[in-house]
């Protein structure tokens, strides 16, 4: 890459509470690496995204790699870029004027891809040299010890998601506590997604609970422990989801059994599907720190305060989003009506009925009906309407 990215980091040592949740730091970077290019997990992932990759030089250039600035700037750097070629018509940003690059902040986004969302955020960052982001994932993705290995060297942060009710709230308050430290004392921006998990027919809402983890870490009024998180509403917009057909199915299998649950292996082949597979146009969009709408908020209780700055944050992602032709269509198409026609031409309705349709066959589930077809098509409708609608009301 040509470019120069800004780069916050700080050498103060990690505190020993966060050690088993926060990222690699360079001391350990060279082992962990060395220990990452044996795993033939690793070599798998790697050869079956990369085919042509000569492995073992990669295997070399990644060893030889100074620290983690180098690797987030220059390795994963370069392959974001490959990918957004290969399976994107484009990866834009807008909104930079609403962040200064000497402030760390808490990007708050919707979530549409397991993987790639604050992956592609910190490659809009590597563009216009703006610090990058420490990002918070889920340990229920970690599924195998090098994934923990390749998150942590790419300066991902643990959310543990599978511990018991009794251990809960202290996961809550290490994992609160560690978003404060960094943004404060090691001055290094996090993103983190507005819920727990992807909302699967984009209806993008912030849960209550997330803003109350991140209170519990800083100051013991809430007004000024959620601003000394500095948050941002950020919008990302996919014009197309590869993993719209996958979520689709789930809605089918629950909507049979209210019981079902994904396995292990559905969350790989989610990944897997939106690494690899097309997405069209995606953009993301910063919005501006609410701390001044926090500020201006009268004296209420906790539980209205926090509903309250939800409703801020949403407002904020809702209105930020780009909204493409087939989010028009879609709108229309599920509401029977030609309210947005002059932002689409009659073919583009054609070409995205036969894609929905297409989309629709991936769905292999057995004995599916008319009635449960028409279901699929009406979830992907909204999917692909809703962020139009909240954007509607956000305005």
């Amino acid at each position: 890459m040509d470019t120069d990215p800004i780069y916050i980091n700080s050498t103060l040592e990690i505190p020993a509470e966060f050690c088993d949740i926060a990222p690699y730091d360079d001391t350990v970077f060279h082992e962990k690496m060395a220990s990452l290019v044996k795993e033939p997990g690793f070599e798998h992932a790697i050869r079956y995204i990369m085919p042509d990759v000569d492995y073992d030089a990669f295997s070399t250039q990644l060893q030889s790699v100074p620290g983690q600035k180098e690797f987030q700037e220059r390795i994963m750097g370069d392959f974001l870029e490959f990918l957004v070629k290969k399976t994107s018509s484009g990866l834009s940003l807008s909104g930079q004027e609403n962040i200064d690059g000497n402030n760390s902040y808490t990007f708050l986004s919707n979530h549409r891809d397991i993987v790639l969302d604050a992956s592609l955020l910190n490659l809009c960052m590597i563009r216009h040299r703006l610090p990058l982001t420490q990002v918070a994932i889920g340990n229920n993705l970690l599924i195998y010890d090098w994934i923990t290995d390749l998150v942590k060297l790419n300066r991902s942060f643990i959310v543990k998601r599978d511990v018991k009710k009794l251990q809960a709230l202290e996961a809550a308050r290490q994992l609160s506590r560690y978003i404060h430290w960094t943004l404060n004392c090691r001055h290094e921006s996090i993103w983190i997604a507005q819920r727990q998990g992807r909302a699967k027919d984009s209806n993008d809402m912030t849960q209550e609970s997330l803003l109350k983890m991140l209170a519990i870490g800083g100051s013991s009024d809430i007004k000024e422990s959620l601003a000394e998180l500095n948050i941002i509403p950020t919008a990302i917009s996919y014009e197309y989801d590869p993993n719209d057909y996958l979520k689709v199915k789930e809605y089918l299998l629950k909507r049979r059994n209210p019981e079902f649950k994904k396995s292990q292996h559905d969350d790989l082949l989610s990944m897997e599907t939106g690494l690899l597979q097309p997405k069209g146009l995606i953009h993301f969009h910063l919005g501006r720190p609410i701390n001044e709408y926090i500020y201006q908020l009268p004296d209420m209780p906790r539980q209205a305060l926090v509903h309250e700055i939800c409703l801020m944050i949403d407002r904020g992602i809702h209105s930020g989003y780009k909204i493409y032709p087939i989010n028009y269509i879609a709108y229309d198409m599920l509401n029977g009506g030609e309210k947005f026609a002059d932002k689409y031409t009659p073919r583009q309705a054609t070409q995205f009925e036969e894609y929905i349709q297409s989309r629709l066959a991936l769905v292999k589930v057995e004995d599916i009906t008319a009635d449960e077809m028409e279901y699929m098509r009406n979830i992907m409708l909204t999917m692909y309407s809703n962020p139009l609608k909240n954007q509607i009301i956000a305005q």
